[in-house]
């Protein structure tokens, strides 16, 4: 008899057995001592540059957290602390921020592309010249934002607080801007041509150099 086959069984199991464990391997990944998982607590982690694409991030603390130039795209946000963090040059294309605490977060030169933010929280947040074309933002707190050349072609900003907000030359070409408030805004050399304002608020906005902003408002 042939015993060749199982003695080859014998040598190679602990090889095979311990790729299973490697494999099988379900520690969550670990970036200068940030463990990137669900409610993780990481304020002022270091994450500049960090692969973090499709990664679950749900309720972590991030507050002060440097994640400028990371990549957060498809990223899961959603209740997250990003209070105050460093998010200039990150890539959140397509990622969802619902309800998530952005106040004072730098995302300058962003990408937030079709990004899932409802009701996110961004009072005072920096967004100059960042791209958040397609976002969805309906009730979304953003007063007092920097919006300056920002891009929010077609966004979806229904019911959003954007009271006393910065959105000098930015575009709102084709948004939906429908009750969203604008009051004491700065829309100068803004264009919001092709945008639904249908209930929208512009008390005492600047409209300065404005296209396609209403005509009814006191300038």
């Amino acid at each position: 008899m042939n015993y060749l086959p199982f003695t080859l069984l014998l040598v190679l199991s602990p090889a095979m057995a311990e790729n299973a464990d490697d494999a099988g391997n379900d520690a969550p990944l670990t970036i200068n001592g940030c463990v990137i998982a669900e409610a993780s607590q990481c304020p002022g982690a270091n994450l500049r540059g960090a692969k973090l694409a499709n990664q679950d991030l749900r309720k972590m603390n991030l507050a002060g957290a440097d994640l400028r130039d990371a990549d957060l795209r498809h990223a899961q946000l959603d209740l997250a602390n990003l209070e105050r963090a460093r998010l200039q040059g990150a890539n959140l294309t397509r990622a969802s921020l619902q309800q998530s605490n952005l106040r004072l977060a730098d995302l300058s030169n962003s990408r937030l592309v079709a990004i899932q933010g409802w009701g996110l929280f961004a009072q005072g947040a920096q967004f100059a010249k960042a791209d958040l074309s397609a976002a969805y933002l309906q009730f979304a707190r953003l007063s007092g934002a920097k919006l300056q050349q920002a891009n929010l072609q077609a966004a979806d900003l229904e019911m959003a607080w954007l009271s006393k907000a910065d959105l000098q030359g930015a575009n709102l070409g084709d948004a939906n801007l429908q009750e969203a408030k604008f009051g004491q805004s700065n829309l100068a050399r803004a264009d919001l041509r092709g945008a639904r304002q249908h209930y929208g608020n512009f008390q005492e906005a600047n409209m300065e150099g404005c296209k396609g902003c209403p005509e009814t408002w006191d300038k």
